[in-house]
């Protein structure tokens, strides 16, 4: 197995890679005190968005994972600071109610507003809500997305994501989306600057061939692929994207470092 010697920080992802649903992969906990006692930097990522990182942040302690809140870096928050350069737009958040108490500081409108903010709301998306927000984008409003993720692992098997939303939206209106989460570059760079590293320096861990590793590479970070949470072996084969390394599990991690 290739080893990576010059790696200086490790960026995961959570879900499918760390833990499925309320279950913990084996060998998660290890992994994660194998780089702490390495004095190996490590920032968490994900693109849920239907938790705030504090809700989020409670989930991973009480599954017994050794992480920081400080340390993770989600797709909500990269959307906060994204807002915070453009100043005080007017927002319509297309988000679950927990998540809204994130974006306080914005102000929000269900008329005319500058920018649609869109994560997951479950089983909630109807043709209402499609056609309210495909009226205000053709009314001059931006899309911002904070993920573009196609499906996603429950213990129940695979579910659709919103980028078949998202898709939809920029097919009517004709605007394409201000993607925040994973793949997006801005968010790869933003977890390298925390960890004050440069991006060829840190390596990262996921389960999604697109969104983890084709992002972290397009972004100058290397991408490893766990054979866990949605990985499926005919997506891989199928992709343009060549890992550079595939492990069976998180488990596996002292092998690379």
């Amino acid at each position: 197995m290739r080893k990576f010697e010059d790696i200086k920080g490790v960026l995961f992802d959570l879900d499918g890679v760390l833990y499925i649903g309320n279950q913990i992969i084996p060998g998660a906990v290890e992994a994660i005190e194998y780089l702490r006692q390495k004095q190996i930097p490590c920032r968490f990522s994900t693109n849920t968005t239907t938790k705030s990182r504090g809700v989020l942040f409670r989930k991973i302690t009480s599954l017994g994972l050794p992480i920081k809140q400080e340390e993770i870096i989600s797709a909500p928050q990269a959307a906060i600071r994204y807002l915070r350069k453009i100043g005080q737009p007017k927002c319509y958040l297309c988000l679950n109610d927990d998540l809204k108490d994130d974006f306080s500081e914005f102000a929000q409108t269900d008329t005319n507003p500058d920018y649609v903010i869109i994560g997951d709301i479950w089983d909630k998306w109807n043709y209402e809500i499609m056609n309210r927000i495909f009226r205000f984008l053709i009314e001059g409003a931006e899309l911002i997305a904070l993920h573009k993720g196609r499906y996603w692992r429950e213990p129940d098997g695979l579910h659709i994501d919103i980028g078949v939303f998202i898709t939809g939206l920029e097919y009517a209106s004709g605007k394409k989306a201000i993607v925040i989460g994973k793949p997006s570059p801005e968010f790869f760079t933003a977890a390298v600057e925390d960890m004050n590293l440069a991006p060829a320096e840190v390596i990262m861990i996921g389960d999604d061939i697109e969104s983890d590793v084709g992002g972290a590479q397009n972004a100058g970070l290397r991408g490893v692929l766990v054979k866990t949470g949605k990985y499926r072996e005919d997506l891989v084969s199928k992709s343009k994207i060549v890992p550079d390394a595939i492990i069976d599990s998180v488990a596996q991690l002292s092998k690379l470092i």
